[in-house]
């Protein structure tokens, strides 16, 4: 397969990825979408691959052999694929284990008396990573790894000028080591494409060691997902304030207490109203709003409080940026539809106030989030 249909059919990939997070996204606009506790994820990349061909020994073996070398061509590069599967063990560090073909590598070479001497040698094999992940933001993050891999290595030869081998088709398995480094960017919490350069000892079946590098472009898929959930407004249990006032009893007629101010808080998952690392309200996040100011009639309105929160993925100082423009554009909303500006104030607490584990996908899911605190009275019931 050539690299323009592989990277085409990883394009297709991507587009059905997205398309899934799309629709499913749809169904999640509510408040603290639970994580599945699975951390794994696969993924598939295509890259080039490249090998040196040792000229200069197979030159010289020539040269032994009482040939002259009149012409020598050689091809170091091919397509290389792999696929993987991995496991994250907290937010900085994960095990990865795949299935890699770096292609084939060959060389033509000819002598003085129509001799011909043709190599070809190809790489395969399995691999165990230990990923290092380090965020630069909400969506880059820089990659390392170190690994090992159980590589077959194929190696034939073919022409006139054979040197006295009669191994013309000969094969070797070693284990060797092998070194990564990349940068992943994130699309949303799900999907991901990698850029990564890997190196990989190997050794040929005649004896030749060396090294044979893959630089390729990757998606990565995390198969935790968040649980569907219809949207709705769950408000904690009102809280009862302190009277604003007392009314003393009329001499006469018995006069009703003064409703008791309350206050109700909502806690809404980042997911439900704005896409990944982003802090313009979705359609769906405007749903749910919608639905919060709904069961505010009959309140008589006193102030409205918006936090922002995020994990603890990228600087502290973005954080605390991103969590207070999402509170802000909750603010915004609310304005725009009715409510007075003057009784709504945001705060940005960023990645301060966690309510679960930053090392695990569910936790950093319920770490992202805006609370809504509204303070009023209900209007008593005639």
């Amino acid at each position: 397969m050539t690299i323009a249909n592989t990277l085409g059919a990883l394009s297709v990939m991507a587009g059905a990825l997205l398309a899934s997070q799309s629709a499913q996204a749809q169904d999640n606009t509510f408040i603290n979408p639970d994580w599945a506790n699975s951390a794994w994820y696969i993924g598939a990349g295509v890259g080039q691959s490249r090998a040196t061909i040792d000229e200069p020994r197979l030159r010289a073996s020539l040269a032994a052999n009482g040939e002259t070398v009149t012409g020598f061509a050689k091809d170091q590069r091919d397509t290389g694929y792999k696929l993987f599967v991995g496991r994250q063990l907290n937010q900085y560090v994960a095990v990865e284990a795949g299935y890699f073909d770096l292609g084939k590598f060959d060389f033509q070479s000819t002598t003085s008396g129509n001799g011909v001497l043709n190599g070809e040698a190809g790489f395969r094999g399995v691999n165990l990573d230990l990923l290092g992940q380090l965020p630069l933001s909400q969506r880059l993050s820089l990659l390392g790894r170190v690994g090992m891999h159980y590589t077959k290595t194929s190696t034939d030869f073919s022409g006139n000028r054979l040197l006295g081998s009669s191994n013309l088709h000969a094969s070797e398995r070693k284990l060797n080591a092998k070194l990564g480094l990349g940068l992943e960017y994130k699309f949303s919490e799900a999907l991901a494409l990698r850029g990564e350069v890997e190196r990989y000892r190997v050794n040929d079946a005649v004896g030749n060691r060396g090294d044979a590098d893959l630089y390729s472009v990757s998606l990565v898929y995390k198969l935790g997902r968040p649980a569907s959930a219809t949207p709705a407004y769950q408000p904690a249990p009102p809280v009862a304030l302190p009277p604003i006032s007392e009314t003393m009893p009329a001499p006469v007629a018995e006069v009703k207490p003064a409703p008791t101010p309350v206050s109700e808080k909502v806690s809404f998952a980042a997911e439900a109203l704005f896409d990944f690392d982003q802090s313009t309200l979705k359609p769906q996040g405007k749903a749910a709003l919608d639905q919060l100011l709904g069961q505010l009639t009959g309140m008589d309105l006193e102030v409205i409080v918006t936090v922002g929160h995020t994990d603890a993925v990228g600087s502290d100082a973005y954080n605390q940026k991103l969590s207070l423009r999402r509170a802000e554009a909750v603010k915004a909303y609310l304005v725009s539809q009715g409510v007075e500006t003057s009784r709504v104030y945001t705060e940005g607490k960023g990645e301060t106030q966690p309510v679960a584990d930053n090392t695990s996908a569910a936790g950093r899911a319920k770490n992202r989030r805006v609370t809504v605190e509204v303070v009023g009275t209900r209007k008593a019931m005639r």
